[in-house]
């Protein structure tokens, strides 16, 4: 658990509510080229922070689950007309934005830290706060992209997988609420489960050059203070 609010927590703090909103960018942006055009009169198309932050699901649980050791979940702050895209597939991509931001995210982080670049030096134990601070959000935005992708309401795996599920189905998923999403929770806190996340990150680091070591290394450390 994060036991006290260094700089590098509030930093992380800090790009990760950036994180969010590019988020919720890419959910509003694809809707409204899927035929949406409410998100433009609601101020979506503009980065502006406001708009897409909420107080309750965008900052503070996620600022929660960050300090107690957990992965922070982007709330759903944007609203979309999803009976005003083209088609069902339209709906599909607008889901399927926001995770791929998340990638794009993780992507650029990832070519910053990666070894070849020569900007970091992974056979350097103690780096600088700003290499800690990227590294850390490399493992965050990757962890991301997996835990969204679970087609579990109201992730946006399942607005992936929505539109082609048969009515019946799609009632009897909204019918759970939340209540898939905690249940989701209270199973990562089993090693099994969480061990199979964290070898989903060792080897996509793996493939794209990141010592996920080291990378897990300065998460944990500009979290939790802990080096471990």
């Amino acid at each position: 658990m994060a036991n006290r609010m260094t700089p590098i927590f509030a930093a992380v703090l800090i790009c990760w509510i950036f994180s969010v909103c590019v988020h919720e960018f890419a959910h509003a942006l694809v809707a409204y080229l899927g035929g949406d055009k409410s998100v433009k009169e609601r101020g979506y198309l503009h980065f502006n922070i406001f708009r897409f932050v909420d107080p309750v699901t965008s900052l503070l649980i996620p600022a929660i689950f960050l300090m107690l050791g957990g992965i922070p979940l982007p709330g759903g702050s944007v609203y979309i007309n999803r009976m005003a895209l083209r088609n069902h597939h339209w709906s599909a991509l607008v889901s399927a934005a926001g995770p791929a931001s998340n990638f794009i995210l993780f992507l650029i982080l990832a070519a910053i830290v990666h070894p070849r670049t020569g900007i970091v030096d992974p056979r350097v134990f103690q780096q600088p706060t700003w290499v800690m601070l990227l590294c850390a959000m490399t493992v965050l935005e990757l962890f991301s992209v997996f835990f969204n992708l679970i087609p579990v309401p109201p992730l946006d795996g399942f607005g992936i997988i929505e539109p082609y599920l048969s009515p019946d189905a799609r009632a009897r998923a909204h019918a759970l609420g939340w209540t898939g999403l905690v249940i989701l929770f209270v199973a990562m806190s089993y090693d099994p489960i969480m061990g199979f996340f964290m070898d989903m990150l060792d080897t996509t680091l793996g493939y794209f050059g990141i010592p996920f070591e080291n990378s897990w290394r300065y998460y944990n450390f500009a979290l939790f203070g802990s080096s471990q």
